[in-house]
């Protein structure tokens, strides 16, 4: 590997990790509330379905970009590691329940396979696009 390719996928991998975080800080980061129900006195939260949704969406026009520029190998692990490091840090700090946990490996199971799927794919299609079929 030659120092350009090498910079390329340093600052590559940076410039992923900061817009993986940024994903999740405008989407789901900053939600720390929860919502009982006063009729039932169930809890639920912190986040509502339109924040995941918009959440996974992002990371995937994210993971599309990377794959396509960057090699699915290098986007994969950024990802799933700034993404899981990021929710399981806001979840560590407010969970008395050591469950936050389990929804990490959640996280990191879901990013892992996401990201390399979607990575994988835009990859794959940028070059086959190259190869003129």
């Amino acid at each position: 590997m030659n120092t350009s390719t090498r910079t390329r996928a340093l600052l590559g991998g940076l410039v992923l990790a900061v817009a993986t975080v940024a994903v999740w800080w405008a989407w789901i980061g900053w939600d720390t509330e929860y919502t009982v129900d006063p009729v039932t006195d169930s809890v639920s939260g912190p986040y509502d379905v339109w924040q995941v949704v918009g959440c996974v969406l992002s990371l995937a026009v994210v993971a599309v970009v990377g794959g396509w520029v960057l090699r699915p190998w290098l986007v994969a692990p950024v990802m799933t590691v700034a993404f899981t490091v990021a929710w399981a840090w806001r979840a560590a700090t407010s969970d008395d329940s050591g469950l936050w946990a389990v929804g990490a490996v959640l996280v990191l199971l879901g990013m892992a396979a996401g990201t390399t799927a979607v990575s994988g794919v835009a990859h794959a299609l940028r070059r086959r696009r190259a190869g003129g079929s």
